[in-house]
């Protein structure tokens, strides 16, 4: 009997032309029903067709919260990490408090200070925290965590912490003081002249007037080395690579061989016509530049030390500088020509390797790479100015920069890679550029009068500066820091202790 009841029910809901039962209420026929009012609503529903009593909860007025047929499972909050980055956990969050607080606001106070201080400490013994302090939503913990293998595309503009990239870079310090000064009283300003020198002994040799003194760096003692008749002067001073002997060149035409730890000189060579006012060594051969033009080579180890004589020159040699590895000779002089010459124990050619002629003015600012044997730096006078970086290997010029000063030397610092430039007219200042890009680096200011000649300390820390204002000034500017400075090798023998007589 039942599956006759059943096919005819379903027959009835197939028909089109019938009211369906076991239906829901239209939703127009609910709007209608809840916008008249309660007497409104009895007479609509005894119009509507009639449903079962297991459907009874859908003729009400309100919107079904939930579609038939629909599974009827609660989807909770995924408690994952990282499931909503902006909805914390719910288990984060105590709702319990929230709601207490929310219903506190409208109860009534009725509580004694007494018990104002028991409820704080039992709030703070149980929760934590003063209840009367807390948020209606309080949050406990730390945030959720990222995904593992998360991307953060903003996290170079955005991060708080700094990446490797930009860590703070160490500084170097430089002073803009001289570390030392000392007086030089008498010392000839005469821009042609070389009148200080510093040994790899750590000596310092300065010529004042028809004096020579030492100054020792390590201990502060000054020796007065030698002197001329008062109507000469010296001319110039040079240290030989080792730092015992020290060779010196007068107005008289003569250059003397000194022996500094005897304080006896060893030799006075005589060959030039006319005062020496530059001089550089090459192990055992001293060079010599005068007045006349002529660049003299010595062998200090024979009798007849008079061995070449290099002729180009128009005008006074007033630079000279033997190459680091002793292949080349620069001479710069008054007639504002760069020659270079080879070394005159491989070649017994006296013609020069490389003539430059761009500067406008005198050169005697002379000074080799040490870290690049084939680069040679020089400088102009007054009427040049600038300074022209050179590759002897292919004679070209690399660089070129007006300094707007006259140049009176130069000097290579290895520390930092630099190029320490002494200037006269009308700044009379230090300035240090970086090689080799030639930026400045800095200025050194606080002579009175123009720079001229520079010298370096045997670990290249200290750069002294001779001026006409009649001083000596120490620079402290090139100095590393200790934690990176590299030990030196140990002090060397001289190659010509024994050969001088």
């Amino acid at each position: 009997m039942s599956q006759f009841v059943f096919e005819n029910d379903l027959q009835s809901v197939l028909k089109l032309d019938m009211p369906i039962t076991n239906a829901p209420m239209p939703r127009w026929q609910r709007k209608a029903s809840s916008s008249s009012g309660s007497g409104s609503t009895s007479a609509n529903t005894s119009s509507l067709t009639p449903v079962k009593a297991g459907n009874k909860s859908l003729s009400t007025s309100k919107t079904p919260g939930k579609t038939p047929g629909k599974n009827t499972k609660v989807q909770n909050t995924p408690s994952k990490a990282g499931g909503d980055r902006y909805i914390p956990s719910r288990n984060k969050q105590q709702l319990e408090v929230a709601s207490f607080l929310i219903s506190k606001e409208n109860a009534p106070c009725h509580t004694t200070p007494t018990e104002k201080d028991h409820q704080k400490a039992w709030s703070m013994n149980l929760n934590g925290y003063d209840i009367d302090e807390a948020k209606i939503v309080h949050l406990v913990g730390k945030p959720l965590n990222a995904p593992e293998g998360y991307q953060n595309n903003l996290k170079v503009l955005y991060s708080q912490k700094t990446t490797p990239a930009s860590t703070k870079k160490t500084t170097r310090y430089m002073s803009s003081v001289p570390d030392k000064i000392l007086d030089a009283p008498e010392i000839r300003n005469d821009f042609y002249l070389n009148l200080i020198d510093w040994s790899s002994q750590n000596h310092v040799a300065v010529a004042l007037h028809n004096n020579v003194y030492l100054w020792n760096a390590a201990t502060g003692d000054i020796v007065l080395l030698m002197q001329v008749e008062s109507e000469e002067h010296i001319s110039s001073v040079s240290w030989i690579k080792e730092g015992n002997f020290l060779a010196v060149g007068a107005s008289d035409a003569k250059v003397q061989l000194w022996d500094v730890e005897s304080q006896k000189r060893l030799r006075n060579m005589a060959s030039h016509t006319s005062r020496v006012a530059s001089l550089s060594w090459n192990n055992h051969v001293l060079s010599s530049g005068a007045r006349s033009g002529h660049i003299h080579h010595h062998d200090v180890r024979v009798a007849e030390h008079h061995i070449a004589t290099l002729s180009g020159h128009s005008q006074e040699v007033c630079g000279l500088k033997w190459s680091p590895d002793g292949k080349y000779l620069a001479s710069g002089a008054n007639d504002n020509l760069v020659y270079v010459w080879p070394n005159v124990q491989e070649s017994r050619d006296s013609t020069p390797v490389h003539c430059f002629t761009q500067h406008q003015g005198a050169v005697k600012a002379l000074a080799w790479c040490p870290w690049q044997t084939n680069i040679l730096a020089s400088g102009g006078g007054t009427s040049d100015r600038h300074i022209r970086i050179w590759n002897v290997s292919s004679g070209s010029c690399l660089s070129s920069l007006d300094t707007e000063s006259q140049v009176c030397s130069l000097v290579f610092a290895p520390n930092y890679k630099e190029l320490v430039s002494g200037h006269g007219y009308a700044q009379n200042q230090l300035v240090l550029w970086k090689y080799p890009s030639m930026v400045k680096v800095a200025e050194l200011r606080g002579h009175q009068g123009r720079v001229l000649n520079l010298a370096l300390s045997p670990d290249g820390s200290t750069i002294v500066s001779a001026a006409a204002d009649e001083t000596l000034r120490f620079w402290k500017c090139c100095a590393l820091d200790p934690a990176k400075k590299e030990k030196t090798a140990t002090k060397s023998t001289s190659i010509i202790h024994q050969g001088i007589r």
